[in-house]
């Protein structure tokens, strides 16, 4: 087992990779930039050291700063936690060329699932369902109307490396299919270095639903279950659950088997979730990511299984610890995105924290690396908590989160849980009857 791990992140995520290190007795050691130097997890590491200012590419970006952090402090792993680095296949073969230990997926798989082409061609290719569509990047005015004719409107040109909403238009008719297609090309080339951009079927109604597997070096793959993160706003997610109501056993354990199935093949090692949209019984690939998901806890809070600490034993050259027998589903589990901004206009509220007072309590967890009296920097994803509550029932679970949604104070600065607080009493969320386009509706009053 390793004996020191580099964290090579910032706020909940690393301070929850700090716990699990700790817990399996390893050192660790946080970086930072200066805007992060009073953060929690760098008050808890056994070291810590400044990598730069705030701005991530000077900082949480910059490969040498991190590497040499490693060597110098002699850590033998680094895990790079969630965003960021986390799936740069270049950083990946970078910290193995150092002799180091990346804890994650292999630099061919970060490359190959990387690229949403790429990506679909391997899921087709490992036998795993995908939206109708081109068969790679769309090049020039005659394809795409080819393509977008074979497939039938509306379509949805969506850019190949892209990630988070950006490089993303629908077309309806052919008529509005260029000014679509030129708009997704210049999103995808300024967000992404990268104009290639493909098409793919527009579904009206989807859920998003999100397999998670882990794999080891010793061809043991299992999947433990999907995510439903059909709440999302602008493409990003606000609330997952899991189970996810709208789908059966018959068909859970289908897409389950499926996904393991394929990462088996492909040989994957690490923690990984397989994203596909589901429309009127059917499932659709979107993309793979190589990493560890935001969204994992209701993923252990249902399964009992630590996945951080899996991740480290795996990277480490240990079988997983459980079979896919022994994955039991128990219960029902939420979690809301606490971020610091304007429940109305969604603006950015960074700032000094007054007051902090976490929700407890039975089937209550909250991940977050907040403090009274820790200044919320400006110059990064405005997360700051994860509530996560876990009932025998989605019932009760729902119960339980709307009593830890009163409990949770976060003073002197903004926040969205009065928006959570609205969204789990809507009827709908209730009834578990929403989809991918939900959430923008109920924010415009529509629903």
């Amino acid at each position: 087992m390793f004996e020191k791990v580099l964290i090579a992140n910032r706020g909940e995520i690393a301070l929850r990779i700090h716990r699990a290190c700790r817990e399996m007795g390893i050192r660790t050691v946080a970086v930072h930039s200066t805007a992060d130097a009073e953060a929690m997890n760098v008050r808890l590491a056994d070291e810590s050291v400044c990598i730069g200012p705030p701005a991530s590419r000077d900082s949480y970006l910059n490969m040498a700063a991190i590497i040499s952090a490693a060597t110098i402090t002699g850590a033998d792993a680094i895990h790079p936690g969630i965003g960021f680095l986390s799936e740069n296949a270049a950083f990946a073969q970078m910290v193995e060329e150092h002799g180091i230990t990346f804890i994650g997926p292999s630099p061919e798989h970060l490359v190959m699932m990387g690229d949403k082409v790429q990506a679909k061609d391997a899921a087709k290719r490992f036998g795993i369902p995908v939206v109708p569509g081109s068969d790679g990047e769309i090049i020039g005015e005659a394809e795409a109307k080819r393509v977008a004719g074979e497939t039938g409107y509306p379509v949805l040109i969506k850019a190949a490396a892209g990630g988070g909403g950006k490089g993303m238009r629908v077309a309806t008719s052919e008529a509005d299919l260029m000014a679509a297609y030129t708009m997704a090309r210049t999103e995808a080339k300024a967000s992404f270095g990268n104009d290639a951009v493909y098409m793919e079927k527009y579904l009206s109604h989807p859920r998003h639903i999100e397999i998670q597997i882990i794999g080891d070096s010793h061809g043991n793959v299992v999947h433990l279950g999907e995510r439903d993160c059909s709440l999302q706003r602008r493409h990003q997610k606000v609330l997952e659950e899991a189970p996810s109501p709208a789908l059966n056993a018959e068909q859970r354990a289908r897409i389950g088997k499926i996904a393991a199935d394929a990462m088996k093949t492909m040989g994957y090692k690490s923690a990984g979730t397989i994203e596909f949209l589901f429309q009127d019984g059917e499932f659709y690939f979107i993309e793979m990511n190589t990493r560890l998901q935001i969204e994992h806890p209701v993923t252990e809070m249902i399964t009992g299984i630590d996945l951080v600490r899996e991740q480290i034993r795996v990277a480490a050259g240990a079988p997983l610890s459980f079979t896919q027998e022994d994955v039991q589903i128990t219960g029902h589990a939420i979690e809301c995105r606490i971020n610091a901004e304007d429940p109305e206009t969604f603006l950015p509220s960074p700032g000094r924290v007054t007051d902090y007072h976490p929700a407890g309590g039975l089937g209550v967890r909250v991940d977050s690396a907040l403090y009274s009296g820790y200044r919320v920097p400006p110059n990064y994803d405005s997360l700051v908590a994860k509530l996560v509550v876990h009932g025998r029932s989605r019932n009760e679970c729902l119960m339980r989160l709307r009593r830890a949604l009163e409990e949770m104070v976060i003073g002197g600065i903004k926040t969205n849980t009065p928006l959570h607080s609205r969204l789990i009493a809507a009827p709908d969320f209730i009834n578990g009857a929403y989809d991918i386009r939900w959430l923008e509706k109920f924010v415009a009053g529509e629903v």
